[in-house]
């Protein structure tokens, strides 16, 4: 759907099904595994059915948005490679905070922000995944002081990757214009120039 055909297409129709069906995934990974990181947050397993239905389906949601984060990642790693114009994108963040972001380096498809983020999560993941076997009884069996040590590793990424998704849908909030990619796979132009402009460059053959 395009809300005006000068419209700039940000993502595909697969592109936003796989980013939602990862985020959907994520919030039931995230609930479940509340519920038995501290008893205060035990009435999570409420949205499960209760606490053994949590536990048995923690690990298979875990799995199935693994995977299905990983094709995203295959998807857009390459559009996140690290490059010098990122870094100087990083050290003038500090504008863009500001609200001073017309004069920032010009950045392609994502910024040096975005980038960080996405390897970020990706470390997340391999950690949660890595971290998550040992800790799977029902299927796999390791000496008690791997487990523990897994559970250790597997909380702090689990925080880790929580704190990234608020602070991913933060930004998308605070930077008007960007959610509507998710729903409607378009920005406007204008968006593009301002956040984008190498992007916008790309995409239009406008080098203005």
């Amino acid at each position: 759907m395009r809300r005006n055909p000068r419209d700039l297409q940000r993502y595909n129709a697969s592109e936003r099904a796989n980013h939602w069906a990862v985020g959907w995934l994520f919030l039931g990974v995230m609930l479940s595994g509340l519920a038995f990181f501290h008893p205060a947050l035990f009435p999570l397993t409420m949205f499960f059915g209760g606490p053994t239905w949590a536990r048995i389906l923690h690990p298979y949601i875990g799995v199935g948005m693994a995977l299905l984060f990983t094709l995203m990642a295959w998807r857009f790693w390459r559009l996140n490679v690290i490059e010098p114009v990122d870094v100087d994108w990083l050290r003038n963040v500090h504008k863009m905070v500001d609200g001073d972001d017309h004069d920032m380096p010009a950045q392609g498809k994502y910024n040096g922000g975005q980038k960080l983020l996405f390897w970020a999560l990706v470390v997340c993941m391999v950690v949660m995944v890595i971290s998550g076997i040992p800790m799977w009884r029902a299927w796999f069996e390791f000496p008690v002081g791997v487990v523990r040590v897994a559970s250790l590793l597997h909380a702090v990424a689990g925080i880790g990757m929580i704190l990234l998704i608020v602070m991913h849908a933060y930004a998308a909030i605070w930077t008007r214009g960007t959610i509507r990619a998710m729903f409607y796979g378009t920005v406007t132009r204008a968006w593009a120039k301002q956040h984008h402009r190498n992007w916008y460059r790309k995409m239009t053959g406008d080098e203005s």
